[in-house]
């Protein structure tokens, strides 16, 4: 058994194998009090102000009390973080840090600005902790990607992949925890598939190109698909060569 959870982890892709650990370290240091969440918790005044910049970071790997919720979660960041980098941004390992890099900053911002706007600052001021609104952002990225599988929830019924983020949502109203953050991990996700699926097929622009810095600091392997011998492909029509 062990021996098998052993190999499983090192069969993990680079990224979600180190984000998957800082999480469990992180939130097993704070459960044993080796590591306090309050030197943790995203504080735009400590931040600016006393210059503590690793709270932009800390915020995204505590998962709070280790229960079944925590449970829940690790199953989702090992899950989809996993399949995501081992198909939709396989030999891209630069480009899905990228990804993470910008949903953080986005789900960053929302909370930031959000705790400006009347009205809606108590709410946002209760967002301390991004962790699980990033894991839902990969949710959503991985469920507008591969829209047509389907799923079953707990065995009561089933759906295809496009649902599951509002399936989610909706299971975590029904459990009574807060809508906003599902709500913020699907607005982030949306926001990294408009900009790199949709605005590039509409304008044949790039918004969101990985910086080369990044990319140095992967060398992925090019992605070989084997082609049989002696196999001969006809030439895609001229309108599917040049479809969007």
């Amino acid at each position: 058994m062990a021996q098998g959870v052993e190999e499983w982890y090192k069969q993990m892709p680079i990224i979600t194998r180190s984000y998957l650990t800082a999480a469990v370290v992180t939130t097993v240091g704070c459960s044993l009090d080796i590591i306090s969440p309050y030197s943790l918790y995203l504080n735009p005044t400590l931040v600016v102000k006393q210059h503590q910049y690793w709270r932009l970071v800390t915020n995204f790997l505590y998962f709070r009390k280790m229960d079944l919720d925590f449970m829940f979660h690790m199953f989702f960041l090992a899950r989809y973080c996993k399949l995501l980098e081992e198909n939709s941004f396989r030999g891209k390992t630069a480009d899905f840090l990228y990804m993470l890099l910008f949903g953080a900053t986005v789900l960053t911002g929302i909370v930031l600005l959000g705790g400006m706007i009347p009205y809606l600052s108590a709410s946002f001021a209760k967002i301390i902790f991004l962790s699980n609104s990033l894991t839902f952002m990969m949710v959503y990225v991985w469920s507008k990607q591969n829209p047509y599988i389907h799923m079953s929830f707990l065995g009561l019924f089933t759906f295809t992949a496009a649902y599951l983020p509002w399936v989610l949502l909706g299971f975590s109203v029904l459990v009574g925890a807060s809508p906003w953050v599902d709500l913020l991990g699907m607005i982030a996700g949306h926001a990294y598939y408009f900009l790199s699926e949709v605005y590039p097929r509409m304008t044949n622009r790039r918004p969101l190109k990985t910086p080369a810095f990044l990319k140095a600091l992967f060398a992925d392997e090019p992605v070989v698909v084997a082609r049989p011998e002696n196999v001969r492909f006809d030439a895609a029509p001229f309108d599917e060569i040049h479809q969007d």
